[in-house]
């Protein structure tokens, strides 16, 4: 259980997380298979363990993990439109007269509910960790629209959830420029081999470098020309590396092989042992790596009239 990418959520006022009372409204909306005429389901699932007895939230000392899986059928668009053009093809041949668009949308609607049955069904999980002391909640996911899905499903079930995504005092490519321009990151940050830079201009260029000396004259050529790091490839102590992006979304995480022996050696033989060690270990990390990932962003921004 190492998520593989961050997404950072700020809870705004304290809201007492009782893992029963949590695991109740879970209930209420537990994912489901696709009806035969249904396009998209999403409902929350037991993050470890399988069947009817698997509880909806693992709880590990302070945390709280949950998990979310969206089931969609998948009908590719190419196949609709070209069983549309076949039936309105046969239409004005057949009755020598032009199909509309408003009959055109009645076909296509027609076409997509006969197909429904037989598309194939795609299954995808999302999971969030709840860290109520910190007042956080950690998404596994590189994609906001993802997180988000979880978010407003999670807030039905409770009634409420106030958060708002994370923010901090310094632009993160503010930041990620200097360390790049002066070599030096800051306190047990290092800087990594990748990073992409992109001109400040509007349509400006962009320039994607991997397994690159970032200290090289090519890249500080770059940056004299005005551009800026969007992107870069990071280290944090020996414990974990990464990819930070302008947007604050943590990318490619990966937990270096001490912590994994660790959490294989806390969990003994047993698999559920194994997860609930690994999540256990990657929430400490966390604790200690996040406040100082968010000082050197300037520290946390908290948005007026909150």
């Amino acid at each position: 259980m190492w998520f593989k990418n961050l997404l950072i959520y700020r809870l705004t006022q304290d809201l007492p997380f009782d893992a029963e009372a949590l695991e109740a409204a879970l209930a209420t909306k537990p994912a489901r298979p696709c009806a035969s005429q249904e396009l998209t389901t999403y409902g929350f699932v037991a993050p470890f363990g399988k069947g009817e007895d698997a509880p909806l939230v693992h709880v590990s000392g302070d945390f709280l993990l949950v998990s979310a899986r969206k089931e969609e059928r998948i009908l590719p668009g190419s196949v609709v439109r070209d069983a549309l053009k076949e039936k309105v093809e046969e239409i004005e041949a057949e009755q020598m007269r032009k199909v509309y668009k408003k009959e055109r949308d009645q076909l296509k609607d027609e076409i997509i509910q006969a197909f429904l049955p037989r598309a194939f069904i795609r299954r995808s999980a999302t999971f969030a960790a709840i860290a109520p002391k910190q007042g956080l909640i950690l998404v596994n996911s590189a994609s906001p629209k993802r997180a988000e899905d979880l978010l407003s499903t999670l807030r039905e079930v409770l009634g409420t959830l106030p958060v708002r995504p994370l923010t901090v005092k310094i632009a993160p490519t503010a930041v990620m420029t200097d360390w790049v321009k002066t070599l030096k990151a800051a306190d047990n940050f290092f800087v990594l081999d990748e990073c992409e830079l992109r001109d400040v201009q509007e349509d400006g260029g962009i320039v994607r470098c991997k397994r690159q000396d970032l200290t090289g004259d090519e890249i500080q050529l770059h940056l004299s020309t005005g551009k800026m790091v969007t992107q870069l490839a990071l280290a944090w102590q020996d414990k974990l590396s990464f990819v930070l992006d302008d947007k604050m979304v943590v990318k490619r995480l990966k937990f270096e092989d001490l912590l994994q022996d660790q959490a294989e050696q806390d969990g003994g033989d047993e698999a559920l042992g194994q997860l609930d060690a690994s999540f256990t270990l990657m929430m400490l990390t966390f604790g200690e790596f996040l406040p100082e990932l968010f000082e050197a962003l300037g520290g946390e921004e908290i948005p007026q009239g909150i």
